[in-house]
């Protein structure tokens, strides 16, 4: 049976690690024997500004791009740039998002105030929303860098694939100083609420 491409999208703002998140996935999936596809697409990363990271997999993939009303996952890192990318996200498909809250610059500068109970705004736009205080679970981990694999293993439930597939990854994709300190990470997402 062919299996139609599937499309996840990892929000978030610079810094947060949804690089090394999207490598990650991008190392399971092609362990797992599909076609993958990775694009990077910075914005002002390096000042804080919002980065998008497109993954998408299946028996054959054309093109690295998600285009609106694509995507299966958007994967935040933040809760804003989870309403900034609602557009992409499918009829069907399912935002995990960080509670987190980053004020971006014009909230920084006063010149706008940050959107409140956007949890809530998202629900009532049709999105299913698995929100969650992703950065807590990172410090209890070990350390607050650490939100990405806490949403990579809140993502995981959402796979058929075993648990044995995702650590294999984790251990492939991180330094050896940090596996532990990401096993534990995902295993604490992975089992969130």
């Amino acid at each position: 049976m062919k299996l139609r491409t599937q499309n996840i999208m990892i929000v978030g703002v610079g810094g947060q690690g949804s690089l090394l998140a999207s490598k990650l996935l991008g190392r399971l999936l092609m362990n797992e024997g599909y076609d993958v596809k990775v694009s990077e697409v910075h914005g002002m990363s390096q000042r804080g500004g919002s980065v998008v990271t497109y993954v998408r997999f299946g028996d054959k993939v054309s093109s690295p791009v998600i285009d609106e009303g694509e995507a299966d996952y958007i994967v935040s890192f933040e809760l804003l740039e989870a309403a900034r990318w609602i557009k992409y996200l499918s009829p069907e498909g399912q935002i995990i998002t960080n509670t987190q809250q980053i004020e971006p610059m014009p909230v920084i500068t006063g010149a706008a105030k940050y959107p409140e109970e956007l949890v809530t705004k998202i629900k009532a736009a049709g999105a299913k929303v698995d929100a969650f205080n992703a950065l807590s679970l990172a410090e209890r981990a070990g350390s607050a860098k650490a939100v990405n694999l806490v949403l990579i293993g809140k993502l995981s439930k959402y796979f058929s694939l075993s648990l044995e597939t995702w650590l294999k990854a984790i251990e492939e994709s991180v330094p050896a100083k940090f596996i532990e300190l990401n096993r534990k990470a995902f295993e604490l997402g992975r089992n969130a609420g």
